[in-house]
């Protein structure tokens, strides 16, 4: 089993889930986060007044997949994700050692 987290701009969350969906993943945590990467935030203005946001709002997706949709899900958000400009964002993958459905007691891949 791996947890594949991601940061992502929150535009393109719909567009995320729907391919997620298609891929095949059942369940997805979202978090509403603010960061920044290389980009270091970004200035704007308003009212006629420049101002610096330190830190970017995205959202963060965290789904447990078993090791044959990795590959698919992994795809499917960079697909969705990607906009060709900085602050696309970023695809983690982890291991995952256990995972029991408290409901029922079921473990492992029968948990997801």
């Amino acid at each position: 089993m791996k947890l594949i987290s991601a940061v992502i701009k929150p535009h393109v969350l719909d567009d995320v889930r729907d391919e997620l969906a298609k891929a095949g993943v059942q369940g997805l945590t979202v978090t509403e986060v603010k960061g920044f990467g290389r980009q270091k935030g970004h200035t704007e203005i308003y009212r006629g007044a420049e101002y610096t946001v330190d830190f970017v709002p995205k959202m963060k997706l965290e789904t447990v997949v078993a090791e044959d949709l990795v590959e698919a899900a992994t795809t499917a958000i960079t697909k969705a994700a990607r906009t060709g400009s900085i602050g696309d964002g970023k695809v983690f993958v982890s291991d995952i050692g256990q995972a029991i459905r408290i409901r029922t007691g079921e473990i492992g891949d029968e948990a997801l």
